[in-house]
């Protein structure tokens, strides 16, 4: 006859569950449930006991498991998986109604609109000319331009990155 700690107790959906029960659910280490309740503070609010121990409530299992199907299975990075959980919710995400790629008409871009767009565009050309197409001087003249484009465009993520952690 088995030990009681060997036998498994299956708890009913509604259960709570602690976190070595929730990340063994899931597949996941505790460490990486830790992590994404303080990523996702909106969806994962697992109870604290006294003792300071989680408790997961279904609806944090629920917005877990929507979690791990938008980062490990469709490859998405955190930061997109909480914007569109926080767009279309958890029970889309579960059920499969959710749209992870925004129509191509719903936003319009003027590809000529930003310096991105028109260095890659210069960086394009610049790959596409065959030598017998420009003289050497050419050429250098557009990679010293793109040089020139990508030290500004450095430049200004820097200060917006200093604006922001002011």
């Amino acid at each position: 006859m088995p030990t009681s700690a060997a036998r498994k107790i299956e708890k009913s959906a509604d259960a709570y569950r602690s976190i070595g029960e929730a990340a063994e659910e899931l597949g996941l280490q505790p460490h990486v449930l830790r992590y994404w309740e303080t990523k996702f503070k909106k969806f994962v609010k697992p109870l604290k006991r006294r003792d300071g121990r989680r408790m997961f409530r279904p609806e944090d299992m629920a917005a877990l498991r929507a979690i791990q199907t938008l980062v490990h299975d469709q490859g998405m990075t955190l930061k997109g998986a909480g914007k569109l959980l926080r767009e279309q919710g958890v029970d889309s995400v579960l059920g499969g109604q959710a749209r992870i790629v925004a129509p191509a008409d719903s936003v319009e871009v003027d590809p000529q609109s930003s310096p991105a767009r028109e260095m890659q565009e210069t960086v394009r050309q610049a790959f596409e000319a065959k030598p017998s197409d420009t003289p050497a001087t050419g050429t250098d003249e557009r990679l010293e331009s793109i040089l020139s484009d990508l030290t500004d465009i450095k430049a200004r993520l820097d200060q917006a990155r200093d604006r922001k952690a002011a």
